[in-house]
């Protein structure tokens, strides 16, 4: 999955219990959880704004817990089978398994570790049996995405669908059905995140094209990717107000609407076909300020009704 990357350097004796946490956190990124998590919560306040629906603590630690479990497996097997191409790309080469951080197998563990605490965190939710049916199909498409690259161009939007499933996946955990208005939250996301995705990959066309891996920047070049991310910007925008009609949010909301739509036209003016330098910033800056301020204005929205 895409992100940046810290410069770490390859230790010279075995690393200790914490610091091996610590490079785990930093292998699946783990501040970048703020990307998804806010939708579902958004999604989840909604649901127990319902006047029918009962507010359980266990569902409110479930979501958190698939949320974190799902992502890290993810992200891992992500970086499992990346490896090689990581270990080539000088942008990637200092990431934990090429570098000898991690061994491929602690990281392997790490993987279905995660994974089986996902699907066996969904019991959370119990009587409640979607979340449980719905496990283990979510967790392979999440897996799948690491593939993307092999065969599609598309592969940004494997991510962005794998994130918009956060807001749809906690209004069933809640309310253990599928509804408009978190599938109209999950278009947000699926636009929003192809979009930065997008952006992202920039950094890496050339390499990707002498792999024979596929991107937009890849197959059509920096500057038409960067057209493509914003026309799919531009469909954010559309879906976010769609979102606040349809999902009957007030005045609050739809200020915070307006705001990351400047903010998306703007993360627009951090980067140029011929400079990319500030993709960091428009990736992680700019839309971690997105996912959050939407969160929040939308819960004091439906919190004031």
């Amino acid at each position: 999955m895409s992100s940046s990357d810290p410069m770490v350097s390859v230790p010279s004796s075995p690393i200790g219990f914490w610091s091996r946490v610590r490079h785990l956190l930093e292998l699946i990124r783990f501040s970048h959880t703020v990307f998804a998590l806010p939708f579902a919560f958004l999604s989840a306040v909604m649901a127990w704004s319902r006047p029918d629906t009962e507010f359980r603590w266990q569902d409110l630690l479930g979501i958190l817990l698939c949320m974190v479990f799902a992502r890290s497996a993810a992200m891992a097997f992500n970086r499992v089978v990346d490896h090689q191409f990581d270990g080539e790309n000088p942008r990637t080469a200092k990431r934990h398994i090429p570098a000898g951080i991690l061994s491929k197998g602690f990281v392997v563990g790490f993987t279905l570790a995660t994974s089986l605490a996902f699907v066996a965190t969904t019991l959370i939710f119990l009587p409640k049996r979607l979340p449980i049916i719905l496990s283990l199909p979510v967790l392979l498409f999440l897996l799948g995405y690491s593939y993307a690259k092999r065969f599609t161009q598309w592969c940004h939007y494997w991510l962005s669908a794998a994130l918009m499933l956060s807001p749809i996946a906690a209004w069933i955990a809640v309310r253990d059905e599928i509804a408009l208005e978190p599938a109209l939250l999950a278009a947000v996301i699926f636009f929003w995140v192809g979009g930065f995705d997008i952006i992202y990959a920039c950094q890496d066309a050339d390499f990707d094209r002498e792999q024979k891996l596929f991107s937009v920047p890849a197959r059509w070049g920096v500057k038409t990717a960067l057209r493509v991310a914003f026309i799919s910007h531009m469909l954010t925008i559309a879906a976010l107000f769609a979102f606040w009609h349809f999902a009957g949010l007030g005045s609050v909301f739809l200020v915070g609407a307006c705001c990351v739509a400047l903010l998306l036209i703007y993360e627009h003016t951090l980067v140029r076909a011929d400079d990319l330098t500030r993709v960091n910033v428009a990736f992680f800056n700019v839309n971690a300020v997105v996912s959050l301020g939407l969160f929040i204005v939308g819960s004091i929205d439906i919190l004031m009704r």
